[in-house]
């Protein structure tokens, strides 16, 4: 089982025993996955196939240095053409092209142990409480939209002082075609109740423009 199931030459039946496990423990994979990452469908199709394109292309090169280097550049391309993932996002990919070069090197065996072994020693991790920092359950990200006529620094501190615990800037970008700018800051409240409170405080200094208050994490970051 865990030997290479390709001989010297590549045949026919060999090819479609790899593509069928290939495929079958991706849509299991990915199954596996969703039960913890939230991300749109597309990205679970993917996923699902991504070991069986990536073993096609091993099987295909078969040591032809010149036909791996073309597909690693086409690999490096397709990197530049795609938007960036969150943390499990990406291990989730990296883990299903690691099955996929086994797979593409004959031992069928081994990929369904990585791609189907790591898909569930990343679920139980994903739902136990280790590696968690008390310290980041409390913390939120605040973005606020202010004029271009508003100068920013500083102009929130008395408020913030008054109802943060701790706060950060964590980034500016321009919005509305350049005529505003979207400020966001990681916070920490004092007291959770007075939420309300802050944001209405918040909207008599930004002109009633969009405030938010989210959960400080890596998706929302990106938003």
């Amino acid at each position: 089982m865990f030997d290479s199931i390709y001989t010297s030459t590549v045949t026919p039946a060999q090819f479609f025993i790899m593509a069928g496990l290939s495929i079958v423990s991706g849509v299991i994979y990915s199954w596996l996955m969703s039960l913890r990452i939230k991300s749109n469908k597309r990205f679970f199709l993917v996923t699902s196939l991504i070991p069986f394109i990536v073993s096609a292309v091993i099987t295909f090169v078969n040591g032809n240095i010149g036909a791996g280097v073309a597909i690693g550049g086409a690999f490096s391309l397709i990197r530049f053409r795609s938007a960036q993932g969150t943390a499990e996002e990406i291990v989730s990919i990296l883990i299903a092209m690691g099955s996929g070069i086994a797979f593409g090197m004959g031992y069928v065996g081994y990929g369904v142990v990585i791609l189907l072994g790591l898909g569930v020693i990343f679920l139980l991790f994903s739902f136990l409480h280790v590696f968690e920092h008390k310290s980041l359950a409390g913390e939120q990200l605040l973005k606020i939209t202010i004029p271009e006529s508003l100068e920013y620094n500083g102009a929130f501190d008395e408020i913030f002082s008054h109802y943060l615990k701790k706060y950060e800037s964590v980034g500016v970008k321009t919005t509305g075609m350049g005529s505003m700018f979207r400020l966001s800051y990681k916070i920490t409240m004092k007291d959770p109740a007075e939420e309300k409170a802050f944001i209405d405080e918040l909207r008599t200094k930004n002109g009633n423009l969009e405030i938010s208050i989210l959960p400080y994490t890596e998706e929302t970051r990106q938003l």
